[in-house]
């Protein structure tokens, strides 16, 4: 059994085991969780050599700091990200480090996750991935529910963070990532009750501008500054929900449900934000303006398959250092 790990020194905020996600338990109540930027989670176990699910660590704002305590292991941070790698055999000094791009982490070293920059979600990884225990063969954790590795519980300091491998020759990569995903714009889909809001209203929608609200996490973003008003009632008997609904409440400020929403609701819901557009919207901090696109369902699925070709084509840009 392995024991290699590293031990927490301070757990960043909201930092948690992630992976794709849970599929076909909705009807049970688990909603599907999993990480909110797919690009750089894949990015990661690109880099790696992974498994294309293979779970790592997601966290938002700050990063953990980690002592490598047990075993030596290749490392790799995706996102806009600042963080600091400390050598054991160098004194302990600060080298800083650059995402996209793998590390060998030798016994005793440190590596310490300062900030995102101008994003809000960074992840990192370990080549082999970490020990954990799956729920339903997943490694997401959803702390709402407690389910999921790490006890259904954020990481936490001074606890042990096992990882399955030792790497000590694997030959070190980087990639040149540009992000596609640079402005404001959120693309949208017409939602369900959308003939629950006037013309004028609907305009507004997507055609003004909101703010992001301090109300904002894995569960949803609530914006502010274009109220939206239902000519209906702003309640409906709960139904099914899914990630990316556009949900407004009696006060008109929306809720963008996201990884973490519930899995029924009962607001009508104008929009429904695409699949693509998810993490750039969780990727928008506090204060932030957006602007809804409406687009069709034809445009969404051509953007989605868009996106996967765009990173196949990015990965083939990997080179050896």
């Amino acid at each position: 059994m392995s024991n290699y790990h590293f031990k927490v020194e301070r757990p960043g905020i909201h930092t948690t085991f992630q992976d794709f996600g849970y599929e076909y338990l909705q009807h049970f109540g688990i909603t599907t969780g999993g990480v909110v930027d797919n690009n750089l989670f894949q990015t990661a176990n690109k880099l790696l050599g992974n498994e294309k699910n293979e779970t790592i660590i997601e966290f938002a704002y700050q990063g953990p700091r980690l002592r490598l305590d047990k075993g030596n292991v290749q490392i790799v941070i995706t996102g806009e990200v600042h963080f600091i790698i400390s050598k054991k055999s160098e004194n302990f000094s600060k080298n800083i480090g650059e995402t996209y791009r793998t590390y060998q982490l030798n016994e005793g070293d440190i590596i310490d996750i300062l900030a995102t920059k101008t994003s809000v979600y960074g992840y990192f990884g370990v080549i082999g991935g970490f020990k954990i225990n799956k729920y339903n063969r997943c490694g997401s954790t959803l702390v709402g529910s407690g389910i999921g590795p790490n006890n259904g519980k954020r990481i936490q300091e001074n606890q042990l963070i096992e990882f399955n491998m030792e790497s000590k020759k694997n030959k070190l990569k980087q990639l040149s990532y540009l992000s596609n995903n640079k402005d404001n714009i959120i693309r949208a889909i017409e939602g369900p009750q959308i003939n629950f809001f006037s013309k004028e209203t609907i305009n507004n929608f997507f055609n003004k501008t909101f703010k992001i609200s301090k109300s904002a996490d894995r569960m949803g973003v609530r914006l502010e500054g274009n109220k939206i008003v239902s000519k209906n009632t702003s309640n409906i008997p709960s139904e099914g929900i899914i990630k990316g609904s556009v949900q407004i409440p009696g006060d008109g400020n929306p809720i963008v449900l996201m990884v973490d929403h519930p899995t029924i609701g009962g607001y009508p819901k104008i929009a429904t934000v695409i699949l693509n557009d998810i993490a750039k919207l969780s990727h928008q901090s506090f204060g932030k303006e957006i602007c809804f696109e409406k687009v069709s369902i034809e445009t969404a699925e051509n953007l989605y398959n868009a996106n996967k070709k765009y990173l196949d084509k990015m990965f083939q840009s990997i080179k050896l250092l």
